[in-house]
């Protein structure tokens, strides 16, 4: 954030420093934070600053390592507030305990130009994490300035341990982190002196002077030393409640919103210390919030969420103490973690005038989320926090989130993007806007500023991206669900849950089932027939977004087979624990067919269009092929057929002619019938529904007639490239069971008239 600020301010002492920076005071102990009982209360801060000595004629200035009391943050100021830095300004820290340094972190090198009653101009504060040494380093450069401002100083902030309660969403302890004890043997033993807190006493923020209006001369800062080993915070005064006064003339009401309110951490529970601001709280002059500012806090993204109170408190006390203003700038901060905490005091309900938008603030209200994100993206959950306070703020003034409205510029200025304007000039902003439209800064980071746009989309809804992911309980055939009845369906949306009231699962148009915003499923029970299935998201401001519809069947009708499974031998080779089978089948679906299932003697599965499979089956034995055909809604219809295969060896036939034995364990029953003979002839009877013919085959095998119940059938050539033992060569099924005779006849084929024949082999 750069901004302006224009007020009073507390006393600050400034002094030199060659050596060491001790930290005289003590912090968070009984009676200076925390309640020695442990109950939350204010958490007192401690703040000290080092000049800094420009060397390299005003070109440069350097503060050599040095052993510092406990600090957690840091930040350069300077006399002139309406001075900037357009060099580098960097500094690292030791971490306490560890003992090991950070790498450089270049700051800001403006936190705002203040007018008249601004005390001094600073970077943006920098969260280093508990410590206990620092280094910096600035640097002159750019175009508008060859020197370094005036009195540049080192200020560091101790924001003080003590027990925080009410911390939403999610609870914190109190900072966690043990103070860090200050060298036994600083590099330097000056004492360092610690700057008055005393508050002098102020007017009222005029941050967007009007023409008529002269801004409040500051108080005189106070440059009175602390003596060394002196308390570095006065005693506690009682602290100023958060919540506003009852309403009068100067204190509005607070309008009711078109948004729900998010939880919000109270300034009592990151543990606020209200006697360093005892200004009472300003109000915009109009009454109403025309447009949401948001802004980073340009500093690290290490903290962790548990550190996150101690952080708002060094902001505000780097703002209050250090820079002089009334109060802590910003309206309302957020953490990495979604965490909302109350900013300026004043009431959160109510069009509290802030310090974050110079020229701005009298019509606007300040988001600033803790870190940086100039190349880091905002995490989701810090993002909805943002969608939801502007939500609820815009939501109390009739604004809508994405719309633009039209700011009056309460002094001259300078966009991030070139764009500049008088006092007095008439802007058009977007509701939800970046502090970059209307300040020459980066703010809030490009990752961030890129990210505006879907913020705004979430506060103002509708609900997007939403659609059906799936429908459990039923089956899915091209586009088509189908189902029984009952059936779940799964949903997502690109809107985050938090920002959605409810859902609701419409069936035909009409609402079957309500769920909270956070669900991703709902359940129905569909009557039959064809339905339109689909989901309608609420969004938090009232605004309705509608799925695609998804077809949904309801059927209760089972699959059929037209065509029954039926067995019959086929073509393979053939052993007594393997005879090759062929399984045939129709199965259909007055809806959708799924599949069908084998499910004894062997488990398989076929697609909805398979309509026969082999397999093989031990010769003797009688088999079931039972199986079941399932539709996408889950009917079933089944049924079965049931076969013996029976090997008949050609010491069974009947002969004719002259036949020759053969032995070998390549035969089925080791043994096969031979001849050459023209007209030589095997018959066999049996009865059944298929039969076989198995022979051996070689490259000097002839052919052989096959009859049929005394009809010629087929030739048949057994000749082959390649020697085959047991070969089912010939097959022929019949719709029934019934008595069947099959003859085999030599043909006598010139040069290769053999044939050897091992056996048939029938269904029954």
């Amino acid at each position: 954030m750069r901004s302006r600020y224009v007020w009073s301010t507390a006393a600050v002492a400034v002094v030199g420093l060659s050596g060491a920076l001790v930290f005289q005071g003590v912090t968070g102990q009984p009676g200076d934070g925390a309640g020695g009982d442990g109950k939350s209360g204010p958490v007192r801060t401690d703040a000290r600053t080092a000049a800094l000595q420009t060397v390299d004629g005003g070109n440069r200035a350097v503060l050599k390592q040095r052993d510092t009391d406990p600090f957690s943050m840091l930040g350069i100021t300077w006399t002139d507030p309406s001075a900037r830095i357009t060099g580098t300004v960097e500094a690292r820290a030791r971490a306490a305990g560890s003992g090991q340094w950070s790498n450089w972190l270049r700051m800001d090198g403006d936190s705002g130009q203040g007018e008249s009653a601004a005390r001094r101009g600073g970077t943006e504060p920098a969260w280093v994490g508990p410590s206990d040494g620092v280094e910096v380093r600035v640097t002159a450069g750019g175009k508008t300035s060859s020197k370094l401002p005036a009195g540049l100083r080192l200020d560091l902030v101790d924001p003080g341990k003590g027990a925080v309660g009410g911390m939403e969403p999610a609870g914190f302890m109190a900072d966690a982190v043990e103070d860090p004890t200050p060298s036994d043997s600083p590099a330097d033993p000056t004492p360092v002196e610690s700057p008055s807190e005393e508050p002098s006493a102020s007017a009222e923020p005029t941050t967007d002077p009007a023409p008529s209006e002269a801004p409040t001369s500051p108080a005189p800062p106070s440059e009175t030393p602390v003596p060394s080993g002196s308390p570095s915070v006065p005693s506690s005064a009682s602290p100023t409640p958060t919540t506003p006064p009852s309403p009068t003339a100067t204190v509005p009401t607070a309008p009711p919103s078109t948004a729900p309110r998010p939880t919000i951490t109270t300034r009592a529970a990151w543990g606020a210390d209200e006697s360093i601001s005892p200004e009472e709280p300003g109000y915009l002059p109009g009454g109403k919030i025309k447009a949401v500012v948001v802004h980073h806090t340009a500093e690290s993204n290490d903290y962790t969420c548990a550190q996150a109170p101690a952080v708002v408190r060094g902001i505000y006390a780097y703002h209050v103490k250090q820079l002089g203003w009334k109060d802590l700038g910003y309206n309302f901060l957020v953490d990495k973690c979604g965490t909302v905490y109350e900013g300026r005091k004043g009431g959160v309900d109510l069009p509290v005038l802030g310090a974050h938008a110079y020229g701005f603030n009298t019509e606007t209200t300040g988001i600033s989320v803790l870190g940086t994100y100039t190349g880091v993206a905002p995490s989701e959950a810090a993002m909805v926090s943002v969608a939801r306070i502007a939500a609820w703020k815009l939501g109390q003034y009739g604004v809508s989130p994405t719309g633009t409205t039209t700011l009056t510029a309460g002094d001259s200025g300078r966009s991030y993007f070139g764009k500049t304007w008088s006092k007095g000039a008439q802007l058009s902003f977007p509701t939800i806007h970046g502090h970059r439209d209307g300040y020459n800064t980066q703010c809030p980071g490009d990752q961030f500023y890129g990210k505006l746009a879907t913020v705004r989309g979430w506060a103002a809804g509708p609900v997007t991206g939403l659609a059906i992911k799936s429908v459990t309980g039923a089956g899915l055939s091209g586009t088509t669900y189908y189902t029984k009845a009952g059936i779940t369906v799964n949903w997502s949306a690109t809107t985050p849950s938090s920002l959605i009231s409810k859902y609701e699962l419409l069936v035909d148009g009409k609402t079957a089932a309500t769920a909270a915003g956070s669900a991703t499923s709902a359940k129905a029970t569909l009557a039959v027939g064809t339905h339109k299935v689909q989901v309608r998201a609420v969004h938090q401001s009232g605004t309705t977004s509608t799925s695609a519809a998804a077809t949904v069947v309801a059927e209760t009708t089972a699959p059929a087979f037209p065509t029954k499974p039926s067995l019959a031998l086929r073509a393979g080779t053939v052993n007594t624990t393997a005879v090759p089978v062929k399984l045939s089948w129709k199965a259909t679906d007055t809806a959708a067919l799924k599949e069908v299932r084998l499910t004894a003697p062997v488990a398989k599965t076929y697609g909805p269009t398979t309509t026969s499979a082999d397999h093989t089956v031990t010769s003797g034995t009688a088999k079931t092929w039972s199986m079941t055909a399932y539709d996408q809604a889950g009917n079933t219809g089944s049924a079965s057929v049931s076969g013996t295969p029976v090997i008949l060896q050609e010491s069974s036939a009947t002969k004719s002619g002259t036949w020759t034995t053969k032995s070998s364990t390549s035969y089925l029953g080791g043994t096969s019938y031979s001849s050459s003979a023209k007209n030589a002839s095997l018959t066999w009877t049996f009865t059944g529904r298929s039969v076989a013919w198995v022979v051996s085959r070689a490259s000097t095998s002839g052919q052989a007639y096959v009859y049929v119940d005394g009809t010629k059938a087929a030739t048949v050539d057994l000749k082959s490239s390649t020697t085959k033992y047991r070969d089912a060569i010939w097959t022929k099924t019949w719709s029934t069971s019934a008595k069947h005779t099959i003859k085999i006849v030599v043909v006598g084929t010139s040069g290769r008239p053999a044939i050897t024949t091992d056996a048939i082999v029938y269904l029954k």
